[in-house]
């Protein structure tokens, strides 16, 4: 039976964290987990939450490493780093799995072959443009991703070799570090979002401008637009598309401040 390498990097999560890891333990799937948790730095009782959990939880196995605090890229390929498994699946210590995600997500991964990455959906979100929502498994590629990106951290199931041709996270970037990942995996790897909703993120907030680092908007057009510079360099985006999508994003970073602003209001009026 395959097993699963779960990274899960951790900063001051004593609140969320042991559901996380329920939500592993949770699984109908089968096979068997291979835990890691990197504790980057927490100030908080994080580490005796992944404690106490990996003494009730003998069944599981669970790597629990500490670092200095070295931001959630550094903390995701430390624990990258430390997988076995030819799987490899991403959850952050405030979101959760529902529990037949993997058993769903890997019938894909074994029994289709031209699969190397596949997401879903969270929170009951529907697939926008240009995502075909009439498809249950939707390809992704480049295009799509520099439009929009539909896919988060706790949905993404890998096979290892993404690994060997991509590498890892781009540490130093914690802001649309994910949206980089994702754009340099695109370049060797075929890519897919289930349509379907398995996963729990910021309980079920929405996914910009309330919790996590996404919330500060202004630094998530920064990372966007270092996206954009890094493919540019690269030669995957010629001069005139580096222009048209900084102008895009500059366009969509405004939209996103205004929509916030309305939401932010509305939600304070509503309670």
């Amino acid at each position: 039976m395959d097993k699963i390498s779960v990274i899960i990097p951790m900063f001051n999560a004593e609140k969320s964290i042991t559901a996380a890891l329920d939500s592993v333990t949770n699984q109908t799937w089968e096979g068997k987990f291979e835990v890691v948790v990197i504790d980057d730095g927490s100030s908080d009782n994080s580490k005796k939450r992944v404690e106490d959990f990996i003494k009730n939880h003998p069944e599981i196995e669970i790597k629990l490493i500490h670092q200095e605090n070295k931001g959630v890229s550094a903390a995701r390929n430390v624990g990258l780093k430390n997988a076995t498994a030819n799987f490899i699946a991403l959850l952050d210590a405030d979101d959760e799995w529902l529990p037949e995600k993997t058993e769903i997500q890997m019938k894909y991964l074994l029994n289709n072959l031209h699969i190397d990455f596949l997401a879903c959906t969270r929170n009951n979100q529907k697939l926008l443009f240009p995502y075909n929502t009439k498809q249950q498994l939707v390809e992704v590629n480049l295009k799509k991703l520099l439009f929009r990106n539909e896919i988060t951290i706790p949905s993404v199931i890998f096979k290892r070799k993404i690994l060997d041709n991509t590498g890892f996270f781009t540490e130093g970037q914690n802001h649309a570090e994910d949206v980089d990942f994702y754009l340099r995996i695109s370049a060797h790897n075929r890519m897919f979002i289930l349509n379907q909703s398995l996963v729990i993120t910021g309980s079920g907030k929405r996914s910009f401008g309330v919790s996590g680092l996404s919330a500060d908007l202004k630094k998530m057009a920064k990372g966007f637009r270092e996206n954009i510079k890094r493919l540019y360099r690269q030669g995957r985006i010629n001069g005139f598309q580096y222009f048209l999508y900084y102008v895009f994003y500059g366009l969509k970073y405004i939209f996103l401040l205004t929509r916030n602003t309305i939401l932010n209001r509305f939600d304070k009026q509503s309670k």
